[in-house]
């Protein structure tokens, strides 16, 4: 087992693979409520063989096309791959894709009572053409305005009946209008509350158990350049005396994750993945597994290394996606990350 060291960087000893796969289990029926930004991310895959006579651009011939739960139902997507039972409250605009993405909860098992309709915005919608595995353009249909008052109130609401009952909540932000301070003291009644914050709204969230921003908008809200070791440590104790959490967990891509913690803790993990194919949702990943697994009373340290695994897992695929528990293991169990210290 991990051991915290005060002040002092620490690398995290590996998680045992049968050890790893009973947390997972154990992490399986807790509930959890998702609020956020959720968003359909809409696929175009192809091939490119020649450029458009009309402009010096690819020509893609489709072959396939297909939608996913992006933003905030990426992480209930997440959830539900573990065995999480899942509540949902956001917003959905008053159109075709607002009733595909309540299809789609629907299909997942993800109980969406606490996703209003608003007629004033349309739905989320990211579309990506993918060929050759290589993204060649994205489209956005979107509005970022803040939410009208009476709208925020439903919101609020649907938060307060969401957390009666819930073993914790997960707050996702992608700066698409929904957050303000009253959802989320709303959600601070639950016992544990993970935030994904995006930096300019930071002060928003006090208050919550864990951050867990990549570095670079630990950077921006810290206002801390983070160009070396003594900077991250600096940025991550900055955004704990900010927010008064417990814990912010910095994902940092290639280097793997540092968390710290209120009390002085810091432990590292390193990065796992053997290819990275498509970092898109790593973030909205560590924020499920993490969640889940302080929701099933797992130590952060532990919860992070499953986190770390479980990104892993996901950016080897090419989209947003989720890691199942025998993929978490299955990672863990090659040989490069048989390296080290096991627990």
């Amino acid at each position: 087992m991990t051991r915290w060291l005060l002040g002092v960087a620490m690398v995290a000893e590996f998680i045992a693979p049968p050890r790893a796969a009973e947390l997972l289990a154990r992490m399986a029926g807790r509930r959890i409520v998702v609020v956020g930004d959720v968003m359909i991310d809409e696929w175009i895959w192809g091939d490119v063989t020649r450029i458009s006579p009309e402009a010096p651009v690819p020509v893609v011939a489709v072959r396939d096309h297909s939608f996913t739960l992006g933003g905030a139902g990426n992480v209930a997507n997440n959830l539900r791959a573990l065995g999480a039972r899942v509540a949902f409250v956001g917003s959905v605009g008053d159109d075709a894709e607002g009733a595909r993405l309540r299809a789609m909860f629907d299909d997942l098992g993800v109980d969406a009572r606490g996703l209003i309709t608003l007629g004033d915005r349309p739905t989320t919608r990211k579309t990506r053409v993918v060929a050759h595995n290589q993204q060649v353009v994205r489209a956005d249909w979107e509005s970022t305005a803040p939410l009208r008052v009476d709208d925020r109130a439903r919101v609020v609401d649907g938060v307060r009946a969401a957390v009666r009952d819930a073993d914790a909540v997960v707050l996702s932000d992608y700066a698409k209008g929904l957050f303000h301070r009253d959802v989320v003291e709303a959600a601070l009644a639950a016992p544990i509350v993970v935030a994904d914050p995006k930096p300019a709204g930071i002060a928003m969230f006090a208050g919550v158990t864990c951050i867990s921003p990549n570095v670079a908008e630990a950077a921006r809200a810290s206002g801390i350049a983070i160009v070396d070791d003594a900077s991250l440590e600096r940025a991550g104790r900055a955004l704990l005396a900010m927010l008064g959490c417990r814990y912010v967990l910095v994902t940092r891509g290639e280097h793997g994750m540092s968390l710290f913690g209120a009390a002085g803790e810091r432990v590292d993990v390193p990065a796992v993945a053997h290819t990275v194919y498509d970092v898109s949702g790593a973030g909205d990943t560590v924020a499920a597994v993490l969640t889940l697994a302080l929701a099933a009373a797992i130590p952060a340290e532990v919860a992070t290394q499953l986190a770390n695994f479980a990104a892993g897992a996901v950016v080897e695929k090419l989209g947003t996606a989720t890691a199942l528990p025998r993929e978490i293991v299955d990672l863990m169990e090659r040989p490069a990350a048989s390296e080290g210290t096991r627990t």
